[in-house]
């Protein structure tokens, strides 16, 4: 289903006011190096969830959290005085698993490229199980002297029981 686009520009609008809010500073101390990664704003403009990163260990994110958890009224005051709409959305700040999700699929491809590797090792050592080349190969000259000669043969035997029998026309010779 398409996006309406006045719910997309709203979601980016609050984008931009919550990311230059934080900026500015929310004086909280727990507040870490916040990113304010996407919001998604309900197709009746109720609701916004906000989806951001932290920069740093768990415990920060934690911290981080529990700020903006504090801060969501404030923020929403923010946005509504930015915004030209009857309603502010509420606000419901999730942290986003970008980075983590990144991370897992990084090192599901180094894995792959080490598998990759040690495959590549073992099939540069290894033999086949049969010929080289399993597939018919054409045929060189000299065979194709022997087969004509043994077909000259065969013509030749074949005219000989024709005789015997007669011609095409059933006529005994």
């Amino acid at each position: 289903m398409a996006e309406n686009p006045r719910v997309r520009k709203m979601a980016e609008r609050i984008q931009q006011i919550i990311a230059k809010r934080i900026e500015k500073g929310l004086r909280d101390p727990r507040l870490g190096f916040v990113t304010i990664t996407d919001v998604r704003v309900t197709g009746d403009l109720q609701h916004a969830s906000v989806f951001y990163t932290v920069y740093g260990t768990e415990e920060e994110r934690q911290d981080s959290a529990a700020a903006l958890k504090a801060a969501t009224g404030m923020l929403r005051t923010e946005v509504g005085r930015n915004m030209t709409t009857r309603l502010t959305p509420t606000l419901e700040f999730i942290l986003d698993g970008i980075p983590e999700n990144a991370d897992h699929i990084n090192d599901l491809l180094r894995a792959a490229r080490e598998r990759d590797e040690e495959s590549a090792a073992l099939a540069a050592n290894a033999e086949y199980a049969g010929d080289e080349d399993p597939y018919v190969k054409p045929r060189d000259e000299d065979d194709f002297d022997e087969d004509e000669d043994e077909d000259e043969d065969d013509s030749t035997d074949e005219d000989a029981t024709d005789t015997k029998r007669g011609d095409s026309a059933g006529n005994l010779a």
